[in-house]
């Protein structure tokens, strides 16, 4: 048996009827992960208490933008950094980690130059956030009952997975433990620290290049 690292994270929640599940399901298993919450959930009371309850049994809480509308990268309103990350960042508040975790929206997974633009970096950088990206997408959200089979099959091409899931409503999560069950019968070693090709921005320190993830808008809106 090859022993591998698996690093989770949940992406788009809390959601009231779906992240106390998971929640336990990982408090049973003495696992930690990552939550990259939307700020405009945090409005909420009740998924903000979800928030706190993550944090409070060791989890990390992550910025993962205020509406999840749109790419900042595809975005060309000149204040996305201030309106999807800082306003969010302040609704984590006391959640927040020290590397003040930010993890942008692919618009479906999509590792490209959709995910950031040069007023969005400069703000990480500024603020000195840590941008985590990820290198596995088992697309739960769309194939609720079928991704097992295809998270299992993406740590298993590599030496440390980063997985993306999302704690949201659509029935993917009933198989939480099945995954668990399996990657650990397989030698998952679960971690939750990020694999450092992961993170190109590191406390505000832009780490690995980053050009790729960068759109243009910006410049192309002066021209």
């Amino acid at each position: 048996m090859d022993v591998f690292d698996l690093t989770l994270s949940f992406d788009n929640g809390p959601e009231p009827d779906v992240t106390p599940g998971v929640l336990d399901v990982l408090r049973r298993r003495g696992i930690t992960t990552t939550f990259f919450v939307i700020g405009e959930k945090l409005t909420d009371p009740a998924r903000r208490r979800l928030a706190a309850r993550a944090r409070h049994e060791g989890h990390w809480i992550g910025n993962h933008t205020y509406t999840h509308s749109m790419p900042l990268g595809r975005q060309d309103d000149p204040e996305a950094a201030e309106h999807e990350v800082a306003r969010t960042q302040k609704l984590i508040a006391d959640l927040t980690h020290p590397q003040h975790w930010f993890r942008p929206f692919g618009g479906g997974g999509h590792l490209d130059d959709g995910l950031l633009k040069p007023s969005v970096v400069d703000h990480l950088v500024q603020g000195e956030y840590s941008c985590v990206l990820w290198n596995a997408i088992p697309h739960d959200w769309d194939d609720p009952d079928g991704w097992v089979d295809r998270a299992l099959a993406q740590c298993q091409s590599q030496d440390w997975t980063l997985m993306v899931l999302h704690d949201l409503p659509t029935g993917a999560m009933r198989h939480l433990d099945e995954f668990l069950d399996r990657a650990h019968v397989m030698g998952a070693r679960f971690r939750q620290e990020f694999p450092p090709a992961c993170i190109p921005i590191r406390s505000g320190k832009i780490v690995l290049p980053i050009d790729s993830y960068v759109s243009r808008i910006e410049e192309s809106a002066r021209q």
